[in-house]
């Protein structure tokens, strides 16, 4: 049995992967990773294996290099909403990774549910 927080990450890292392969049907995937001074999030298209658009705290223009926090993490959710639009996605799969979905990782997703994407 996993007792320790590696071993839970990964074990929930799997099984959400897992769950959205089932589902897929050729949508893209909207992975989020989160580090201890960061936030990212990739729209992935898993058939052609390419990056359709990205964004991240790292970037200078939004202004929260080496944050994060919840507001840092709904700046990125808005832009990877605006991005995605101009890819032409607008429905995709949330993949949170190993990640819980409450705090950042919530308001990251619900940041691009508001800017027009469907998940």
């Amino acid at each position: 049995m996993a007792n320790n927080k590696r071993e839970l990450f990964l074990k929930r890292r799997l099984r959400v992967r897992n769950k959205i392969k089932a589902m897929a049907n050729g949508r893209a995937r909207l992975s989020v990773h989160r580090s201890s001074k960061n936030i990212s999030v990739q729209l992935i298209d898993d058939v052609r294996g390419v990056t359709l658009a990205s964004a991240s705290t790292l970037e200078k223009e939004l202004g929260f290099v080496g944050k994060n926090n919840v507001e840092a993490a709904t700046k990125v959710g808005a832009t990877i909403a605006e991005r995605a639009k101009a890819a032409g996605v607008e429905e995709c799969y949330f993949d949170r990774g190993g990640f819980l979905f409450h705090g950042k990782i919530k308001a990251l997703a619900d940041a691009a549910r508001e800017g027009g994407l469907k998940f």
